[in-house]
């Protein structure tokens, strides 16, 4: 039994094969481009699995991040994740890219905050601790004002880890709220990674925890700037009626 994971939340697009027979990592591939993921997804999971000596049948379980990011990215792995579990009758598992990015901090002592830009001097982030390899909540994913988030961080005076492309646009502002706390990825640690996907999901898996169901949607965090419009149309339609 075979897991093909994807991940196009961001821009970064990985494809990972994991064997949830042998637990195994078969291979693994990521870009992080300037580039539509819409052209290049299914192509690249074509030749994946081709480099791999693998066919889509053997591909029994699948694996997809549902968010925060980009709007159009998280829409576009869902999408083809929803498209290939219903085509071929196969289980589909998700988990916050967030916590995705967040096992690349597994090994650090103190808090793990994935941090990604939600404009406006505002992040999609949360906190996280791992204990034994197991990795838990400690603020709940969300988006906030970047002074604020700080704010709560600095409070818990721990050591915290940052990771992200886009962390580097607030570094100055975090280490002046931290100091000695703020500690920082490397370039390698700041890119989510499909394996750390696949291995979410063997979890869920292995844990029997139930699929998605057939009408799972993305997790945005917020509301699309349309979905926004709408609601704001509607209430003032309603006041005026």
């Amino acid at each position: 039994m075979k897991l093909l994971s994807m991940d196009t939340s961001t821009l970064v697009m990985g494809v990972a094969v994991f064997d949830l027979e042998t637990r195994k990592m078969l291979g693994e591939m990521a870009t992080n481009l300037h580039k539509n993921h819409s052209v290049r997804l299914m192509p690249t999971i074509d030749q994946f699995l081709r480099d791999l000596d693998l066919k889509i049948d053997e591909i029994t379980h699948l694996a997809v991040t549902s968010g925060p990011g980009s709007y159009t990215g998280i829409r576009i792995g869902v999408t083809t994740a929803k498209t290939i579990a219903w085509a071929r009758r196969i289980p589909l598992y998700s988990e916050s890219s967030l916590a995705v990015l967040a096992m690349n901090g597994m090994r650090f002592d103190g808090l793990v905050v994935p941090m990604f830009d939600a404009r406006r001097h505002r992040v999609y982030t949360g906190a996280f601790q791992f204990d034994r390899g197991k990795m838990d909540e400690k603020f709940p994913q969300q988006v906030i004002a970047m002074d604020r988030w700080l704010e709560q961080l600095a409070n818990s005076n721990q050591p915290v880890l940052f990771l992200g492309d886009d962390v580097i646009r607030f570094r100055e502002e975090i280490e002046t709220a931290l100091g000695e706390n703020a500690c920082f990825g490397t370039p390698a640690e700041n890119i989510p990674r499909p394996a750390s996907l696949a291995w979410l999901a063997y979890q869920k898996w292995s844990q029997h925890e139930p699929p998605e169901h057939k009408n799972f949607a993305p997790n945005y965090l917020q509301l699309t700037e349309a979905e926004s419009n709408w609601l704001k149309k509607q209430r003032k339609e309603g006041m005026n009626g």
